[in-house]
């Protein structure tokens, strides 16, 4: 172990370090772990990151940055080191997801029926009428069996105090699932043996877990109900994971042009002919979805398949209108939102935030730019953020303008120290990388969340952005029963 870690320096008096203490010994749960590690050469790492690099490159595992000069597609990043997560402090995860989605879920409900939570002045009726992901033509509408939000990625991070708080909840289009069940692969080949030291609790069971809930959230009366993947095509970012999704479903993978809406029923176009479709799991955003109902010239999605959806003939997982559960404004109000449904105080707290349609708010955000995160309420991937320590002054103007022009288009929060993980690099190089975490959240008849998730390591030394899309990568995550 210490001939392994030796180089390694936790830092811990600036973050929470999941591995060391602040004494540098190992947390207990690592113990095995380390101890293992210690007994690989530097011969030994660089021979498993090969295997790790055929396995990936074999399987087509890739991801799209964009703005890279030397070309768009890459292999995901992954790094050798996994995380380890003790079942109790599992649990409170657990706990804390299925309480919040259950209350989003009931949100989402309100909100396009009696707008009670409205009414009442919970939150300001403006924020939730005014945001571009409150589809107004769905007030009144109820999806097949009342179900919103199926599939959920909300990202978990801690403090420096090692607290867990969930950083944003991702209710239209989560991805990274693929990673998640391909990282466990890449490491069962390349550390087959560590599996025999720690009962890690399994993740492989996801597609078929997943395609169980989507069959539970097909429309009322359909035996056998047939489930399809739509995606925008192959030169979406995370094409792979649809495709990948759709194979171990054993379902088809579909673009807008192989679907077809007749007397309010979709069907695929197949060999086979014309198939009726019950239930569509879309990787294609609301605007995009329908070119009769939303953006005319969409070129990805289905005419009609919103009047169907209206006549309750198909499920769409998510639901049309679930985005402005995650707009980040409204993501300030989840901790009412849970007291107000559910009667209960949040397990999980959010992150402090400030929003600049609160005139003392602006202030506060216009004079500590330097020290704040300030984000874009409806961007996604580490788009439309400025990190205040990190920023320039002209960084900081820039944003400051656009604050001003349209504060309910921003919130701020503070820079959240993140906490770190060891990572191997370069096979030799071992030095700590701000993490999070992204479970995966299945909502049907019941509940399921995937023990572990995708953990994203930000590889850029110092940074905090974690993003796949900004050139983060990740690592496996094992739940551990000891």
């Amino acid at each position: 172990m210490k001939r392994f870690f030796d180089g390694y320096h936790p830092e811990a008096s600036r973050f929470f370090d999941e591995v060391m203490t602040g004494e540098g010994s190992p947390r207990p749960h690592y113990d095995k772990l380390l101890s293992r590690f210690g007994q690989f050469s530097v011969d030994d790492i660089k021979a498993r990151r090969e295997m790790v690099n055929i396995y990936f490159r074999n399987q087509g595992i890739t991801f799209t940055v964009y703005g890279l000069e030397e070309g768009i597609e890459r292999l995901f990043p992954f790094d050798l080191i996994p995380r380890v997560v003790p079942s109790e402090e599992w649990a409170l995860i657990e706990k804390g997801l299925t309480q919040r989605i259950t209350a989003l879920n009931l949100f989402l409900h309100d909100i396009y029926h009696t707008q009670k939570i409205l009414r009442d002045k919970v939150i300001p009726p403006e924020l939730v009428l005014g945001s571009p992901h409150f589809r107004r033509e769905f007030v009144g509408v109820t999806p097949p069996r009342g179900i919103y939000i199926h599939i959920t990625g909300s990202d978990i991070i801690r403090d420096g105090e090692g607290n867990h708080l969930v950083l944003e909840d991702n209710l239209r289009t989560p991805s990274g699932v693929s990673y998640m069940l391909q990282n466990r692969q890449a490491m069962k080949r390349a550390f087959p043996v560590l599996f025999e030291k720690y009962k890690v609790r399994p993740v492989e069971n996801y597609p078929q877990e997943l395609l169980r809930t989507l069959q539970e959230v097909a429309p009322q009366g359909r035996a056998n109900p047939n489930v399809v993947v739509l995606t925008p095509g192959i030169y979406n970012s995370a094409y792979f994971e649809h495709s990948f999704l759709a194979r171990q479903m054993g379902v088809e993978l579909t673009e807008g042009r192989d679907l077809v809406v007749n007397d309010n029923m979709v069907y695929a176009r197949t060999t086979r002919g014309l198939e009726r479709v019950d239930v569509i799991y879309r990787r294609i955003d609301d605007d995009y979805i329908d070119p009769l109902m939303f953006r005319p010239d969409s070129k990805l999605g289905v005419a009609g398949l919103i009047n169907a959806y209206r006549k309750g003939n198909v499920t769409l997982a998510n639901a049309i209108g679930t985005g402005i559960a995650d707009d980040k404004v409204i993501y300030s109000f989840v901790p009412k939102i849970i007291r107000y449904y559910l009667g209960e105080d949040p397990i999980l707290q959010n992150v402090p935030t400030w929003l600049p349609g609160n005139p003392s708010d602006l202030k506060y955000i216009l004079e500590h730019l330097d020290t704040l995160v300030v984000k874009a309420a409806n961007e996604s991937g580490g788009y439309g953020m400025l990190i205040g320590p990190e920023s320039t002054t002209e960084e900081q103007e820039r944003f400051a303008e656009l604050i001003v022009k349209n504060p309910r288009n921003y919130i701020a929060q503070p820079t959240i120290s993140l906490s770190r993980h060891p990572s191997l690099f370069n096979d030799s190089e071992l030095y700590g990388c701000h993490i999070d975490l992204r479970p995966y959240v299945l909502n049907g008849k019941t509940t399921t969340i995937v023990p572990g998730g995708l953990t994203r390591v930000a590889l850029k030394r110092g940074s905090l952005v974690v993003n796949s899309s900004q050139g983060g990568g990740s690592k496996d995550t094992w739940v551990v029963d000891e």
